[in-house]
């Protein structure tokens, strides 16, 4: 909203300005409930890790670039090949996403100042970086995962893995379990109850309806994983046999509850992609998304059509043929809602009057290969094929193409994009296009050849090759292109930090976006808006006239909710405002608790039980104290 104002509507905006900045410096970043901030410490501390894992892909792709190599022991390329699996879905793609950027831009989209539940925000993050810590511990003790990300039973068992490397896996996976679901509970409530008034389920952002989509996904997916760990961990140390054939138990159990998370899983990591694709592509292509309500029905119709295709993934384990026959259709009914999407995004372009811009040119990038993928999924549908490239690097080069190409490009393009609105500052666009070549063409070099290795017999997870069977130039060209992937991520990091310090200003809105958080200044002010904007259509920052209002109501004090930290709640569907909530300040009790259940999760890890359970009460005792009452804000 930068538009002059008089001086009544300054005294207003200062007042909030006192009422909802927090501290300076390290104890207000520790203390904060700022959903922005939060999205920006999610977005670092996700870029960390997503360097451990590309350090980790480096050094497997350098293993692998000739045979009979000896640069990696067989045990210590399972930890890093299982850790870069770990790292990239748990600790990288899911958090960027849903922390970073959904932190970070859905109050702003939907016109309101905060998250439902600050403080569980905090938690939520908390509990993330220490997750993702405990896990990292592992690689310095020696003792990392070593079993694949999907830690297949009975290998994961004790007797094969007596070590502590599974047992940080399964204690790291239900901790981080933890923080996604505190998180998409808040996002849930946030998108459902915290509109602006008239943002409607019809005038949602689609980048809304991909966040509620993995939200709602994740709740439902992430009990079946969280059990299986915990039956893990009660077999390995206290003497169960859930997995165990021998005493009635039944190693399938776990590909059952494993893929009942891990498909679903797959959508949780595309969803985003697809939200972030129909933020950009309106915004360059200067027009509005072609099939709105279409492309927002098939955002959810994804989510829930994924969790009827877990078993896609055991189709080599013996179930019945009918079983199977039942799978492969949940496969193939999934490519709809996803075809829908494709054909609105590229049509939308055709329809536009596109700009290329770097934003726009990953988007391009993403949907090339997320139809490759998509078609060499329809593929593995086959239950034929499916059992003949079953554990070939086929199945490495589909997973790859969804997983990387499709879901991490738009991450990228997200960067360039809202990277004006988070700094205030342009990126270099020179610079922007050269890291997209790069990036696109090092994504292809390294995983197109790893379906023709895979159709010519070399098995996914092996450390190494004998140079008969002629895998070698191919695996050559991959660890190039691995090289030339990580040349292009190193660019688009270089020029977003010197553009961060050399960059020219950017304005409110240098790319004339569609959506709210263009409507508000670059970087937005702690209360995101001075007046809660109200919504009459899809894309409300270009409805001039709505934008003239807001000023006019800042003027005469309405809907400035400057009584303390306030955000108005609306209706689910209409979104009618329905009352004014208090929202609390910053706070050091969700870090308290996160510390307190760190230290639990490393008690169970050593099987100190009752010290673990000290901790679980100190635990409890900081929410107490988290929920005790506050003074009011004057």
């Amino acid at each position: 909203m930068a538009t002059t104002v008089t001086e009544p509507g300054l005294k207003r905006v200062e007042r909030l300005e006192r009422i909802w900045v927090e501290p300076r410096g390290v104890l207000g970043w520790l203390t904060t409930t700022d959903h922005k901030r939060i999205g920006l410490l999610y977005f670092f501390t996700t870029l960390a890790f997503f360097g451990a894992g590309g350090i980790e892909a480096l050094l497997i792709r350098t293993q692998l670039a000739e045979p009979n190599a000896k640069v990696l022991s067989p045990e210590t390329y399972d930890q890093l090949m299982t850790m870069h699996g770990v790292t990239m879905i748990f600790l990288f793609v899911i958090p960027m996403s849903l922390g970073a950027f959904g932190n970070y831009l859905i109050p702003l989209m939907i016109g309101a100042r905060d998250m439902a539940f600050p403080r569980m925000n905090a938690l939520s993050y908390w509990l993330f970086l220490a997750s993702g810590l405990f896990m990292y511990a592992s690689v310095f003790l020696h003792a990392a995962p070593n079993a694949g990300w999907f830690d297949y039973v009975p290998l994961a068992l004790k007797q094969y893995d007596p070590g502590r490397n599974i047992d940080f896996y399964a204690l790291g996976l239900i901790f981080n379990g933890i923080s996604s679901t505190a998180a998409a509970i808040n996002f849930i409530v946030t998108i459902f109850k915290l509109r602006a008034p008239g943002m409607s389920m019809n005038r949602m952002p689609l980048f809304c309806f991909a966040m509620l989509a993995v939200s709602l996904s994740l709740i439902f997916a992430l009990p079946s994983l969280t059990i299986d760990l915990v039956y893990l961990e009660l077999q390995r140390n206290l003497g169960f046999h859930f997995f165990d054939v021998a005493h009635g138990g039944d190693p399938l159990l776990w590909q059952h509850l494993f893929w009942l998370f891990g498909h679903p899983e797959v959508y949780i990591i595309i969803l985003p992609a697809f939200g972030i694709a129909t933020s950009i592509i309106p915004t360059f292509s200067k027009r509005k998304m072609i099939a709105f309500p279409l492309v927002a029905l098939a955002e959810l119709l994804v989510a829930f059509i994924g969790f009827g295709v877990w078993a896609h993934h055991m189709f080599a384990t013996g179930l019945p043929t009918i079983t199977l026959v039942f799978f492969a259709a949940a496969s193939m009914m999934v490519v709809i809602p996803s075809t829908i999407q494709v054909f609105a995004w590229t049509v939308t372009v055709a329809l536009g009057r596109p700009e290329f811009r770097a934003p726009l040119m990953f988007i391009g990038g993403f949907i090339v290969f997320f139809v490759l993928g998509g078609l060499t999924g329809i593929m593995f549908a086959a239950i034929p094929f499916d059992q003949a490239a079953t554990d070939t690097y086929f199945v490495v080069a589909h997973f790859h193409f969804i997983i990387f190409g499709a879901a991490v490009f738009p991450i990228l393009g997200g960067m360039y994009y809202w990277f004006p609105k988070v700094t205030g500052r342009l990126y270099h666009e020179g610079l922007a296009k050269l890291s997209f070549w790069l990036t696109f063409v090092g994504t292809a070099l390294t995983f197109f050849p790893m379906h023709i290795i895979g159709l010519l017999g070399m098995p996914r997870r092996v450390y190494t090759y004998p140079s008969s069977l002629g895998w070698g130039a191919y695996n050559l060209s991959e660890t190039i292109g691995a090289f030339i992937l990580t040349a292009g991520l190193l660019l688009i990091f270089w020029n977003l930090v010197y553009s961060r310090f050399r960059g020219a200003p950017a304005g409110p809105d240098p790319f004339f976006g569609g959506t709210l958080e263009w409507a508000t200044t670059s970087p937005p002010p702690p209360y995101n808006f001075p007046v809660i904007p109200t919504v009459r259509s899809a894309y409300p920052n270009w409805d001039a006239e709505d934008r003239r209002a807001d000023v006019a109501r800042l003027e005469r004090g309405e809907l400035v909710l400057d009584g303390g930290h306030e955000t108005p709640a609306s209706t689910v569907v209409d979104a009618v405002p329905d009352e004014v909530l208090e929202m609390p300040g910053e706070s050091p009790w969700p870090l308290a608790v996160a510390v307190c259940t760190s230290l639990l999760f490393i008690m169970l890890l050593t099987r100190h039980y009752a010290v673990a359970g000290v901790f679980a009460g100190f635990a409890l005792l900081a929410v107490a104290a988290w929920h005790s009452k506050e003074p009011q804000e004057t």
